[in-house]
């Protein structure tokens, strides 16, 4: 499975995520309607009730572009591609990791074939944790243990070449501002992708090497491999 897993994140131009600095731990509080989540550097308007601004749109949309969202999802680096993010179309757009076909989902807000009916909790999950949308529930999750924070005590993971667990080091406002993107910048469209092949635990026993998938947060730095020189 390792390498499989190491294959499939190789494949696809969407792997191109550089890894952004660990966010630190976070904790919550409510005011005026929004939910801000205390991070270091400052704080994180999360917006609720699909409250969002044509900033936060558009801070999205650059991040989907210049991290390869639609090299796998559809339409390249042109968000004037008619195939923008609307998943995979033909064979060529397929990944094949062991005997498994996996296919990029179409995220468009299409409340039917793409993810509207999914909150920009279960996107930010996904990106954050790659937990499958579908089989994840809208809850704030505190933990990466399985059955602890409300993390799924059997967790369905995105497939591996999603690239998530490079994702989940970028800020939490990168990964709510991709999400208002996702659901708010982008037009829906209707199409719909076959469902990808899996193994029965849904990669998890992939996912749960630590030495594969690193530890999140990322340590700090420097390890044993780095060292500062002015």
């Amino acid at each position: 499975m390792s390498l499989a897993y190491r294959s499939a994140v190789r494949m696809g131009s969407c792997v191109a995520v550089a890894a952004a600095a660990a966010c630190a731990q976070q904790t919550t509080a409510s005011s005026g309607g929004r939910m801000e989540t205390a991070v270091a550097g400052g704080r994180v308007d999360v917006p609720v009730a699909g409250r969002v601004t044509l900033e936060q749109v558009r801070r999205g949309r650059l991040l989907v572009i210049t991290h390869a969202c639609a090299g796998c999802h559809g339409g390249g680096d042109n968000p004037a591609n008619p195939n923008w993010l609307s998943g995979a179309r033909t064979p060529q757009d397929e990944f094949v990791i062991g005997p498994f076909k996996t296919r990029p989902r179409n995220i468009t807000p299409d409340n039917v074939t793409g993810i509207g009916r999914f909150s920009m909790r279960q996107i930010f999950n996904a990106l954050r944790y790659g937990l499958r949308p579908g089989e994840t529930p809208d809850v704030e999750i505190t933990s990466m243990v399985p059955g602890q924070g409300n993390f799924p005590s059997q967790p369905k993971y995105l497939a591996p070449p999603m690239p998530w667990p490079e994702w989940r080091h970028m800020s939490d406002q990168e990964l709510w501002d991709i999400a208002a993107y996702l659901k708010h910048g982008v037009k829906p469209v209707a199409h719909r992708v076959a469902d990808s092949e899996g193994p029965p635990d849904f990669w998890a026993g992939a996912y749960a090497d630590t030495a594969l998938v690193g530890p999140y947060p990322a340590r700090p730095f420097p390890t044993a491999n780095e060292e500062f020189r002015p």
